[in-house]
C-alpha cells in the first residue's frame, strides 16, 4: 500500500482537523496562520466512538495520537484464509508495524450541540498510562434528538486546538414507537481487510444504510494472529490501533454510535477462560485493562438498551465468569456466571417491549463445529445452554444475534423454535469453519461469507414488524426474514 493510501487529516495549514468545516468555524482560519511546529500537534487519528446511548446519555472515546496518518502497508499477504502477512518480523519496533499510530499526552473535551444549544465537557487528560485514551460521558440528554459533536484537543506544549466532529441521535423513550435501523457484525483480523485503501468494505456498506446504532458481537481484534502476535502489551495496543486507524471504520463511527461485546481474541486468545493461563506475557488482567482502554463501557459488561416501545437490546458477558471450558458439564458450569443470569431474568422479565433481541459473543442455538466446547451450542455447556434457550422461546418475539462464527446464518432451534441470526465475519477472507454444503436441520440460511446483519424495527398501517436482513460486504442483500409483532 502507498504512504498516501491510509487516510490523511486536513494539515495543510499546520492544524490537525479532521472532517471539519472551516465556514463553520471562522476562528480555526487565524489559529491555522500560527504555523504550528510539528512536535505541537496532535491528531484523532484513530478516530472516536459514540457508545452505550441511551434516550438521555452517552459515553464518548477518542484516543490522541501524534501521527496523522497510520504506518503504511508494507507486506504482502498470503492469499489464504486470514490473509496472514508474509515473513513479518515479530521483533521489529512497534512503531514500524504495519498500521502503527503514535499516541500523545494533551488535553480533550467535547461540545454537543442541539438546537443551538451546546454542552462542553470539562478537559480531561490523554496519559499515556491509559494508552492516550479518555473516554467523557454525557447525561442529561433530550431524548430522540441529534447532536452534533465536536471534539476539541491540545498538546501539553501549545495552546493550539485541534478539531474533528460528527454526529448521533439519542434513543426515542419507551412509550415512543420509532422504526430503528441498526446493524452487526463480528470478527475482523487487521490482516484480512478487503479494501487497501479504506479497510473493509463492510463498514462503507453499513454506513449507506445511515443506522441508528451498531453492536460489534466480538472479536474486534485477534491478538492470537500474527502480524504480529500480541504477547505484550504493547503489541496487544498496537492492535487496536492499528484496527481503528483504518479509514472506513473512522468515518462509519463519526456518526454511528456503538455498542461493544468482547470475546476470546480481544481479550487474551482463542477460547481463553479466567484460569486458563497467559498469552506470552500479557496476562487475563492486562487484556481486560486494554479492553477498557478501548471499549467504552460504563460500568458492569452486561447491559440492556432500549430503543423506543418495541425494540430492546441486551449486551451479555461470556468470558469474564466462565467455568474452565474442559471441566464436566454440570448444574454449576456457567459461561455467564449466577449474578448476571439472575439480571438477565430479572430485566427480561420487566421488559415490555414488543421486540427482544439478546446479542451473544457466542452461539446460544448453533448448529455449531462438534469440536468446540466453548459455547452454549456445544455439549460442555449444554445444561446452561438448554436453560438459557428455554428461557429466552417463553417470551413473545425474542431472538438471538450471536457472533464469534465466521459465516452467516439463520437458524431455528428443534425443541424451543428459538431463531439465532449469524452476522458472518466482516469480510470474506475471514470466512471459513463450516461447509457451505452442511446444511442442517436448524438452518433455515446458511452462508460462508462475510458481511453483516441488517435489522430494522418498524410499523405498517400500525402493526409492529421487525426484518432480519443478511448483506455481503458490498451491501447487497443475500437473505431476508420478516417477524411481525
Amino acid at each position: 500500500m502507498k504512504n498516501n493510501s491510509r487516510r490523511g487529516f486536513f494539515a495543510k495549514i499546520g492544524i490537525g482537523l479532521a472532517s471539519l468545516s472551516l465556514s463553520s468555524f471562522p476562528n480555526v482560519v487565524a489559529m491555522a496562520r500560527k504555523r504550528l511546529s510539528k512536535s505541537s500537534q496532535i491528531f484523532f487519528t484513530n478516530g472516536f466512538k459514540t457508545a452505550e446511548v441511551d434516550a438521555h446519555s452517552a459515553l464518548l472515546w477518542t484516543r490522541l495520537c501524534a501521527w496523522q496518518k497510520p504506518q503504511p502497508i508494507s507486506h504482502q499477504r498470503n492469499e489464504t484464509v486470514f490473509r496472514h502477512p508474509i515473513d513479518f518480523d515479530e521483533n521489529m519496533p512497534v512503531d514500524q508495524m504495519d498500521g502503527a499510530v503514535k499516541g500523545m499526552a494533551g488535553r480533550v473535551r467535547v461540545k454537543l450541540m442541539n438546537k443551538g444549544k451546546t454542552i462542553v465537557s470539562k478537559w480531561y487528560l490523554a496519559k499515556e498510562e491509559n494508552d492516550y485514551t479518555v473516554q467523557i460521558p454525557f447525561e442529561n440528554l433530550k431524548a430522540e434528538s441529534n447532536y452534533n459533536i465536536i471534539w476539541e484537543a491540545k498538546s501539553n506544549n501549545t495552546r493550539g486546538l485541534f478539531f474533528t466532529e460528527g454526529a448521533f441521535r439519542t434513543a426515542p423513550d419507551p412509550s415512543t414507537p420509532n422504526p430503528i435501523q441498526l446493524v452487526t457484525s463480528t470478527c475482523q483480523y487487521f490482516w484480512s481487510y478487503d479494501n487497501d485503501e479504506r479497510g473493509f468494505d463492510t463498514y462503507d456498506s453499513m454506513g449507506r444504510l445511515k443506522p441508528d446504532f451498531f453492536v460489534h458481537t466480538g472479536d474486534y481484534i485477534y491478538y492470537d494472529k500474527p502480524g504480529p502476535l500480541a504477547k505484550n502489551i504493547e503489541k496487544a495496543r498496537h492492535k487496536w490501533h492499528a484496527m481503528d486507524g483504518w479509514p472506513a471504520l473512522v468515518d462509519f463511527y463519526k456518526n454511528t454510535p456503538i455498542y461493544m461485546l468482547k470475546d476470546d481474541h480481544d481479550l487474551l486468545k482463542d477460547d481463553v477462560y479466567p484460569s486458563s493461563g497467559s498469552y506470552g506475557e500479557l496476562t487475563f488482567e492486562d487484556g481486560l485493562k486494554i479492553w477498557r482502554e478501548n471499549a467504552p463501557i460504563r460500568d458492569k459488561p452486561y447491559r440492556t438498551y432500549r430503543w423506543g416501545k418495541d425494540l430492546q437490546i441486551w449486551l451479555v458477558e461470556g468470558r469474564e465468569y466462565r467455568s474452565p471450558n474442559p471441566s464436566p458439564d454440570s448444574e454449576e458450569k456457567t459461561i455467564w456466571g449466577s449474578e448476571q443470569k439472575k439480571w438477565f431474568e430479572e430485566t427480561l422479565k420487566a421488559s415490555d417491549a414488543t421486540f427482544k433481541i439478546l446479542f451473544s459473543p457466542t452461539p446460544v442455538v448453533g448448529p455449531d463445529r462438534e469440536k468446540k466446547s466453548d459455547n452454549h451450542a456445544n455439549e460442555s455447556f449444554e445444561t446452561e445452554g438448554n436453560w438459557l434457550r428455554d428461557f429466552l422461546s417463553a417470551y413473545k418475539n425474542t431472538f438471538v444475534v450471536n457472533g464469534d462464527r465466521h459465516w452467516q446464518y439463520v437458524s431455528v432451534d428443534g425443541k424451543t423454535g428459538l431463531m439465532e441470526f449469524g452476522s458472518g465475519p466482516v469480510s470474506d477472507a475471514h470466512a471459513q469453519g463450516w461447509d457451505q454444503e452442511d446444511v442442517r436441520a436448524e438452518h433455515r440460511f446458511l452462508r460462508v461469507k462475510g458481511g453483516f446483519l441488517g435489522i430494522k424495527v418498524e410499523r405498517k398501517t400500525g402493526l409492529p414488524m421487525i426484518t432480519f436482513t443478511h448483506y455481503d460486504t458490498k451491501g447487497n442483500i443475500v437473505n431476508k426474514e420478516k417477524r411481525n409483532g
